[in-house]
This record gives C-alpha cells, structure tokens and sequence, in this order.
C-alpha cells in the first residue's frame, strides 16, 4: 500500500492542520534537546554548546531561506521582512514572542516564554547557557533576511540580568 501523505493533509480541517503543526514544531524541537542532551552528556556542555552554535548556524540560514521563499519576503526588505520570517520560525508556534519596540532603523524582540528552559528546569537540569548559540543563531537568520541588519543580545541565559517576564531579548537594527 503506497501512503499518500499530501493527499492526507488535503483532508484535515483548518484546526487539524494547525494542531499538526504545532505538533511537528514540538518534535523537531523534541529532537534538537535529545540531540543536544546526548552530545552535552558523553563530551559536557562546552563542546555542546559550540556544537549547538555550528548547527544553528547553519540551520538559521537554511530556515530564513524557505521561509523568504515559501512566504515571498523579498531580500533586503529590512526590519518588516525580518518581522514576518520571525513569526513564521518553527520555534514561534511553540514559544510566546513580542516585539517590544519597532521604528525603521530599530526592533526589541523578546522571548516571554521559551519551551528549552521551560523544559530544563521541569527535568531539574540547570538552564540552558543559550547566549552564545542565540547571538550566532539570531544573527544568521537576520542576515539571511536582510544583510544589512545587525543583531545584539541585550540579555539571555546565563546572564539573566532581567525580570521573571521573559528569557531573552535581542535589538535587531538596521
């Protein structure tokens, strides 16, 4: 019997095809903590870490890419370009994100909730040191979307300098 799997996806409700991929988000993101937990487990979390920052390198450019494409954001359509690929992330339908502050040269973007530390601290493992994974990452999406826009951290794990609203916080400026 040859499974037919676009032909199934036809079928589902609007509310089917959006449980099924908040669903896959959460497996892939199920994925990367495993992959993560067993590279941190047999070399510590350093090498993990530079690891993770390799992965998500490459991962973010690949991402941003699909999304421009899939959604027909143009290249280099600065700040509002990198507003829309942000909300179609695959980590957006798990995680709750605000942008903060928004002018044509500047955006705030913020992590109120994030699945990875949320995760972490339920299993009693430390928090997850995602700084240095997060500027790399962060930073190759955006110049994927537009060349000309610069990330910064302005806080994120371990350097939580912040209050208990939220995990991280990245200006985004053009």
């Amino acid at each position: 019997m040859k499974l037919e799997g676009l032909k199934t996806l036809e079928l589902f409700s609007k509310e089917e095809l959006i449980a099924l991929v908040q669903d896959m988000s959460k497996r892939w993101l199920a994925h990367d903590g495993v992959w993560f937990q067993c590279v941190e487990n047999k070399y510590g979390m350093e090498e993990a870490v530079e690891m993770d920052a390799q992965a998500w390198d490459r991962f973010a450019q690949i991402e941003a890419t699909r999304i421009m494409k899939l959604h027909k954001i143009p290249a280099n359509g600065g700040l509002p370009a990198l507003v829309k690929a942000l909300q179609l992330r695959q980590y957006s339908f798990l995680n709750d994100l605000e942008i903060v502050e928004l002018s044509e040269s500047k955006m705030i973007y913020r992590m109120t909730t994030c699945r990875v530390q949320a995760t972490r601290k339920w299993k009693g493992m430390p928090d997850f040191p995602c700084k240095p994974v997060g500027i790399i990452e962060y930073s190759s999406f955006a110049r994927t979307i537009d060349s000309r826009i610069k990330t910064r951290c302005l806080t994120c794990h371990p350097e939580n300098n912040h209050s208990d609203e939220y995990n991280c916080e990245w200006e985004f400026t053009m």
